[in-house]
Parts: structure tokens; sequence; C-alpha cells
């Protein structure tokens, strides 16, 4: 995922958390803001430190990205989100990690309706 795509900056991420529009269930919570002058969603992951060391932190981080990145196509356009990973992520398989995005991302309504449950998008972007 390119790095327009994310989200970096910390008076970025304080932002989204002073909206406080939140879902979540037991491996990820997602607050969002919609942001209509946007061209195309900003995301931003969070990992913290009760989940292992660094290396494992690192990890689940990639499974995060890579699951945003095989929903990008589906995803909401115009709005900033982040991905707070919960304690229970560390070791989430990377089959497990994205049912649990795609659940998370339901709930919060940032999914497309015409996104199919076990279709595989091999998109590169």
């Amino acid at each position: 995922m390119r790095k327009s795509y994310r989200v970096k900056k910390e008076a970025e991420f304080q932002n989204v958390f002073e909206k406080h529009n939140s879902v979540a269930n037991r491996f990820f919570v997602i607050y969002q803001m919609e942001k209509p002058d946007q061209p195309h969603f900003r995301v931003g992951i969070s990992v913290g430190k009760k989940i292992g060391n660094a290396v494992h932190r690192n990890w689940v981080k990639r499974r995060i990205r890579q699951s945003l990145t095989e929903l990008k196509p589906y995803l909401k356009q115009d709005v900033d989100f982040l991905v707070i990973a919960r304690p229970r992520a560390d070791g989430i398989s990377m089959a497990d990690a994205k049912k649990n995005m795609v659940h998370v991302l339901k709930l919060a309504n940032l999914l497309d309706s015409d996104y199919v449950e076990g279709e595989d998008t091999n998109e590169e972007n």
C-alpha cells in the first residue's frame, strides 16, 4: 500500500480519535472519520506494546496491511480510519486476520456491499 494511503502524523491520529466513531471485535478496533474532500481512504495502524516484542508487532502490522491491500477495491474511499490491534491479535494467522478485518470493516460500514466473502483479489497497488 502506497504512502499516500497512510495516516502517519500524530495530529492526524488525534483528529480521528477525537471523532470517536469506533467499532471493535476480538482482534481489532477501528476508529473512523469522514473526509468528503479526499480522493481515497487513508489508514493508520497501531499495535501496542502488549503484543510481544518488535518482531511480533511488525508481524501483526504486516498481516493487517496485507488484509487491507486485498480489500482495497471494496473499501469506502472518503474516510480516514485507524486499525488498532488488540493483544489477542498476537500470532493471528493470515486467514483469521482477513476474516476478522472483514468483520470489523462491515461493522464500521467501510466495506462495499458488493464484497463477496471468500473472493480472492490479487490486485497489487
